[in-house]
């Protein structure tokens, strides 16, 4: 487990009155989570906004970001977040024989297994570019190349539709507010509604797309994002319940982030319960599992929700000598 989140079990655990045998379960627990890693697949054509996604969600310049025509990620790149791995491939649309090298490449990540024999992939996210209507090689690339290949839990399929401020050539965006003028959101609500329909139409697979802005930044400005609380809700919502609280420490703590989001639900909410879910389904089945659900809500704050340390904060009750021995 990596350093700062076993500080903050360290500095923040309170006891509850364990028996050895509860205290023993629970350091198996966060012995088993140090070994667990997420693995996201990234994909999308070229300037869909891949690495933009990336940067903007974990405030990285890991990803390096396509400048004109060249596209930066010319195979799967891979980015490493301590436990959290991000593989950035790039889609179809680069040429026939560069098309097939990527496609061979996404398959095989998809069908790899870890040592226990699951899916490597936990999410896939494939990324559309929202200003352009020419959209048949991202929907080559989900319905002949991803979906065939995801084996029975389709559930691992995320799409999502960047860049959504530049749609209609960039003239229903509201900049003061940034968000779309009711014109744009429409059209964007339209886009979205047509991509789940071809997707169903030639998969018969159910996909909910969303759209976002990752916001980008040149040598002047920095535009900032929007809706990109919904997609990392989205995201963890997909993300195994019980490696939920992984990304907790990875994600940028910069409110400006993550505070333009259309009003359909309140996501921070929606990230606070995936991160309560994730806690109970690591640490259910310990005694005073009432008491930590009763307990573990107030503690929670902040633009995205508890971070994993502060909401663990006197759950545990293994006790600081007995995590101090382990970390």
């Amino acid at each position: 487990m990596n350093s700062i989140m076993s500080d903050k079990i360290k500095n923040l655990i309170s006891d509850f009155d364990l028996s050895d045998e509860e205290q023993r379960s629970i350091v198996q627990r966060i012995y088993n989570l140090k070994e667990a890693t997420i693995n996201i697949l990234v994909t999308g054509a070229t300037g869909c906004g891949k690495s933009s996604t990336i940067n903007a969600i974990f405030q990285s310049s890991k990803a390096k970001v396509g400048i004109g025509v060249d596209p930066e990620t010319m195979n799967i790149q891979k980015y490493e977040f301590e436990n959290l791995i991000l593989w950035d491939s790039p889609g179809l649309g680069d040429g026939k024989e560069a098309d097939t090298r990527h496609a061979k490449n996404i398959i095989a990540k998809l069908t790899e297994v870890d040592d226990q024999g699951h899916a490597l992939v936990d999410v896939v996210l494939v990324i559309l570019d929202g200003s352009t209507r020419d959209l048949g090689t991202s929907y080559e690339l989900i319905n002949s190349v991803i979906i065939p290949n995801l084996g029975p839990d389709k559930s691992r399929l995320l799409v999502a539709i960047n860049q959504a401020d530049q749609a209609m050539k960039g003239k229903g965006w509201d900049e003061s507010n940034n968000c779309p003028t009711d014109r744009l959101e429409s059209f964007l609500k339209n886009k979205v509604d047509s991509t789940k329909r071809r997707i169903k139409e030639a998969t018969d697979v159910d996909v909910q797309p969303i759209y976002y802005c990752a916001g980008y930044s040149d040598e002047f400005e920095q535009a900032p994002p929007y809706n990109l609380g919904k997609l990392y809700s989205y995201i963890l919502a997909k993300t195994p319940v019980h490696k939920r609280i992984l990304f907790a420490d990875k994600v940028s703590d910069d409110p400006q982030l993550w505070k333009d989001n259309d009003d359909l639900k309140d996501y921070a909410k929606e990230i606070k319960k995936s991160y309560l879910e994730s806690i109970y389904a690591v640490f259910e089945g310990a005694k005073n599992g009432a008491v930590v659900g009763g307990g573990i809500g107030a503690k929670i704050a902040g633009p995205l929700g508890a971070k994993f340390g502060t909401a663990i904060g006197g759950v545990l009750g293994a006790g600081k000598a007995l995590l101090e021995e382990i970390f």
